[in-house]
C-alpha cells in the first residue's frame, strides 16, 4: 500500500512549539494519515518497498530530513533536502496566516475571502516547491504535499 500509516516529528533539537503550531501540526498529521498517498521511486533499478511507510521528519545540520521505515520500523532510507528552496515560501506562509488570523477577528467577510485565497496560493506554492525536491525520491499528490508542507512550516518555526 504506497501511503504513510505513520507521521513522527522529531523536534527534539528545535525549541518547544507554540501552542498554534502544536494545533497546526496536530491537524496535518491527522488529515495526512485519513487521506495520502506517497510512493517511493525506484533508483539504479532498486527495487523500493511499496509501503505502507512509517516517516520521521527532522530538520538537522539546516537540512530537511524525510526518515522512512516500514510498517514493521525496518528502516527503509532517508532523504536530506536543502531547507533554501522553502525558506521564502514558509516567511510568507506565516506572513499571511498571521494576516488571515488577524483578519477574521476584525474584517469583513470579502476582505478575509481575499486573504484566505492569497493564503491558499502560498501553500500550493510551498507544495510545489515540496513535490519539485521529492521528485525522482517520492511520488505525492498535491494534497499530501500541501500537509506535508504544512509540516515543514511548523518544523521550520524554530530554525
Amino acid at each position: 500500500m504506497p501511503r504513510l500509516v505513520h507521521i513522527e516529528i522529531d523536534d527534539a533539537d528545535l525549541p518547544p512549539p507554540t501552542a498554534e503550531v502544536e494545533q497546526e501540526r496536530k491537524v496535518a498529521i491527522f488529515d495526512l494519515l485519513e487521506d495520502n498517498s506517497f510512493t517511493l521511486v525506484p533508483r539504479d533499478g532498486a527495487e523500493m518497498p511499496t509501503g505502507p511507510y512509517r516517516l520521521q521528519l527532522a530538520i538537522r545540520d539546516r537540512r530537511l530530513v524525510f526518515e522512512l521505515a516500514g510498517e514493521d520500523h525496518q528502516h527503509i532510507g532517508a532523504f536530506h533536502l536543502s531547507l533554501s528552496p522553502f525558506r521564502q515560501v514558509v516567511k510568507d506562509y506565516y506572513q499571511i496566516r498571521d494576516a488571515y488570523h488577524d483578519a477574521v477577528k476584525k474584517l469583513p467577510p470579502s476582505q478575509i475571502e481575499a486573504i484566505d485565497m492569497a493564503r491558499r496560493g502560498i501553500h500550493n506554492e510551498g507544495a510545489r516547491v515540496l513535490q519539485e525536491r521529492l521528485e525522482g525520491k517520492a511520488n505525492i499528490d498535491l494534497d499530501t504535499s500541501r500537509r506535508l508542507f504544512t509540516l515543514i512550516c511548523v518544523l521550520h518555526f524554530g530554525v
